[in-house]
């Protein structure tokens, strides 16, 4: 067995730092089977895992179906916080309610609308009428999800 040079091992090594457990394994196996006899020991020297890890590598990667099935991602599915829409199912008609004394629009554009409230200020209104508090970015999809457009100082000419 040939060792590899110290560039190499070093490489090696803040790569595998890099990597999650099960890939740590399988890395250390693969380069561990590159070498051949002696790599197991020489491996785990350059990579700072125990020989009994890089076993189980090898155990995976024997066990590996033709067909990966690869799936980018790590967590299952349904994590994280759930949308405003799903845990508030009234928020739609409290925000045109809170927005509707406020709504103005083109006479000639019955779908081209805008509030005159700030996105703070029906986030304000929202919880004191309602008590729903929401942040300014979910009014801003509140908005968007009414079709309602920002609208745009005019420059004068005169």
């Amino acid at each position: 067995m040939t060792p590899y040079p110290e560039a190499s091992e070093k490489l090696m090594f803040r790569f595998y730092q890099t990597l999650s457990e099960k890939d740590k394994r399988r890395y250390a196996a693969i380069e561990a089977q590159k070498l051949g006899y002696g790599g197991i020991t020489y491996i785990s020297q350059v990579l700072g895992c125990a020989q009994s890890t890089i076993s189980i590598g090898m155990r995976e990667l024997a066990e590996l179906p033709e067909k990966s099935g690869y799936d980018a991602r790590m967590r299952l599915p349904g994590g994280g916080r759930k949308a405003y829409t799903e845990t508030l199912p009234g928020i739609d008609d409290a925000f045109l309610e809170v927005v509707k004394d406020n709504t103005a629009g083109d006479p000639m554009q019955a779908d081209v609308l805008w509030t005159h409230l700030t996105r703070q200020e029906i986030a304000n209104r929202l919880q004191e009428q309602h008590d729903i508090q929401v942040s300014e970015t979910f009014v801003e999809q509140l908005l968007k999800k009414h079709n309602f457009t920002r609208r745009k100082a005019q420059k004068k000419r005169r």
